[in-house]
């Protein structure tokens, strides 16, 4: 892409003044209706050492309300991101609905600057242009705009603008060896480049090469680049139809023999007698408190998701699978509905910043799976949401096992009759009630539904690197040994 750029292009000062008026005023104008239209925006500038990147930025917020967007820096990683999947730290990063980030540098980090200087093996480069696409895709579906800029200079103007801020004590320090490294290797680091733009221009969140040599022009460029896509994201989103799923009393007939496929097969009679089971549990706790130090020692991450039928025994098994672990190693958190803040920003966004650093254990009571369950059911997102999310889910998932995590999810099976026995145990006892509510009664009016949406997502999200385990979990006791036994079996196999 870069072969046929032409560097020497430059517009005069006379004209520059004439169109970026008219440009500061059109973007002004556009924030305001993204605004309040709730649409965001991502601005990705990446480019040369000395190309610019800082001063564009400059130019163009100038024209923007300050109220309405931020600036992100990305450096190196610092050792809380490092201890992290690579992507976490941007997924934290993206702005709300109806504001502007804008990225002086960006997640291309990895595949550039860490490719060049040999901290990615070239094994895993693959994973991490894939990881960035998925990215990429899974917010431009969200109804992001992803503007992503490439300044573009030749080796000598590169290097003329290295000498020129290096001959001031006050710009000195912005010339770091890696980028004269990257001067002198000016052809490989371009490679490298060339390969990122081919492997990541997407219709969804295209490449714009932007020719840097005059600033004027790159400025014009820039301002023009960003109009364009802006205004070509609300024509639209006024075309789009948006679909409304409401599946109430409604089977998907696209299951077809699903339905029966994994929870109708469950042996609900298994279980344990109170002796065996605290025998067990015992044994196990132990073991758990001592793998918990090891995983520490090793640094490896775990992510534990807890799904079920209400009552399904979610609680209980998590309660004793923590019991003896150190308080400082994990965090239990509970999912409930989305709030104001966390509907602001793709549904995602608000599972990836509770994500465990590495040594650490995160354990969700409730998860992700609420987009393909409560939220298809219930008609809280539309069809073409539910059904892209087995994907994106899948995509999540995979960035975390890849970054060393242990994936395990749990779904508590009980039948229909155990949940009307639990409910009514929890009405009549004043210490419980609290855990039993009309949404819970109501749900249970939707159970077929439920079942269908279930054994989809166990289907279509159960893999070798998240696999799902079912929990036979009439019997209590049962249930909660089952959960011990897989996370330890898991975590001794890791570290075999």
């Amino acid at each position: 892409m870069l072969e046929k750029v032409d560097l020497t292009k430059k517009i005069s000062k006379e004209e520059y003044k004439d169109k970026i008026s008219k440009l500061e005023s059109e973007i002004g104008k556009l924030q305001r209706q993204y605004r309040e239209w709730n649409i965001p925006v991502m601005i990705v500038f990446e480019g040369f050492g000395a190309a610019g990147k800082g001063l564009q930025i400059g130019r163009l917020i100038q024209s923007l309300d300050p109220r309405g967007f931020q600036v992100f820096a990305i450096k190196k990683e610092t050792e809380e991101e490092r201890m992290h999947p690579f992507l976490w730290r941007f997924w934290t990063k993206t702005p709300a609905r109806g504001r502007i980030g804008i990225y002086d540098g960006s997640w291309y980090r990895k595949v550039l600057i860490d490719r060049f200087e040999k901290r990615i093996k070239q094994s895993e480069l693959p994973k991490a242009f894939d990881s960035i696409c998925s990215f990429e895709k899974q917010l431009a579906d969200d109804g992001n705009v992803v503007i992503k800029l490439f300044l573009d200079i030749s080796k000598e103007e590169q290097k003329k603008r290295f000498r020129k801020l290096m001959k001031n004590k006050a710009t000195a320090w912005r010339v770091t060896k890696g980028d004269l490294k990257r001067n002198q290797r000016y052809e490989k680091y371009k490679q490298y480049i060339e390969d990122m733009l081919q492997k990541t221009d997407m219709d969804y969140a295209p490449w714009n090469i932007i020719e840097a040599t005059d600033k004027r022009f790159a400025t014009v460029k820039i301002y023009t680049t960003v109009i364009s896509a802006m205004a070509e994201q609300i024509k639209r989103v006024k075309q789009k139809q948006v679909e409304v799923v409401h599946m109430a009393g409604e089977a998907d007939a696209a299951l077809g023999d699903l339905q029966e496929s994994i929870l109708a097969k469950v042996d609900l009679s298994l279980s344990y007698t109170k002796e065996e089971y605290q025998k067990k549990l015992k044994n196990l706790q132990d073991r758990m408190e001592l793998l918990h130090g090891e995983i520490y020692r090793r640094r490896i991450p775990v992510v534990l998701g807890f799904e079920g039928w209400d009552a399904g025994g979610k609680g209980g098994a998590i309660k004793r699978l923590t019991e003896k672990m150190d308080p400082r190693g994990f965090v239990v958190n509970p999912i409930a509905s989305p709030s104001d803040t966390e509907k602001e920003h793709h549904y995602l966004w608000r599972f990836w910043r509770a994500m465990p650093k590495d040594g650490h254990i995160a354990i969700f009571d409730r998860t992700w799976y609420g987009r393909v369950m409560v939220e298809r059911i219930e008609g809280f997102c539309t069809r073409q949401e539910w059904q892209r999310a087995y994907r994106e889910i899948n995509d999540m998932e995979r960035d975390l096992a890849d970054a060393g995590a242990i994936v395990l999810k749990f779904w508590m099976q009980i039948d229909k009759d155990e949940q009307e026995r639990r409910f009514r145990e929890r009405q009549n006892n004043p210490e419980k009630q609290w855990k039993i509510t009309d949404e819970d009664w109501r749900n249970r009016e939707k159970w077929e539904q439920y079942e269908d949406a279930v054994n989809e997502m166990l289907i279509r999200t159960s893999t070798e690197y998240a696999p799902w385990i079912v929990v036979e979990g009439n019997d209590k006791y049962y249930a909660r040994i089952k959960v011990l036994e897989t996370v330890i079996h898991a975590i001794e196999e890791r570290i075999k």
